[in-house]
Parts: structure tokens; sequence; C-alpha cells
């Protein structure tokens, strides 16, 4: 079995600011935070970067952990809970 992310371990969510499925995630890792504990998260808008545009652009939302696992959209909040593990 995997790593899981330890508390105040930072999360990246790779996104662009007109996704709305970042949004949906976003909002998804704000419910987890709220209702089962604290995670962080940084927001990182692909469109800055040519090479996170051509790596993420046809997957965002994308969620990175520390040890480098990412989920891709789409995921469920089970998922995500799964992931954070």
């Amino acid at each position: 079995m995997g790593a899981s992310q330890k508390p105040g371990e930072s999360l990246v969510l790779f996104g662009t600011s007109a996704c709305h499925l970042c949004e949906v995630a976003q909002e998804m890792l704000d419910f987890h935070r709220q209702n089962t504990r604290a995670i962080q998260y940084t927001l990182c808008d692909i469109s800055d970067s040519d090479s996170l545009f051509e790596r993420y652009g046809l997957k965002i939302p994308v969620l990175r952990r520390t040890d480098g696992r990412e989920l891709d959209w789409p995921f469920s909040p089970q998922e995500l809970a799964i992931f954070l593990g």
C-alpha cells in the first residue's frame, strides 16, 4: 500500500483559472479540509508555464502529493479521500 499525505504537507492542484472542473476539485478539497482533517494545498495555474500546460493541459484538474503521486480528473470524493489517506 502506498504512502499517504501527511498532515501539514502541501498538495498541488494543477489547473487554470477558466476551468470549471478545477473549481469543483477545489471545492472537494475544501470540503475534505473542513470535515475530516487539515490539509494544505496550493493552486498552480498551468497556463503560466508551457511545460506544465503541455503535461497537464488535457488532464486538469490534477492533484499531486508531496511523494509525487498524482490523481487525475475525474475523481470522486471517495477517491480523493483514499488518495489523501
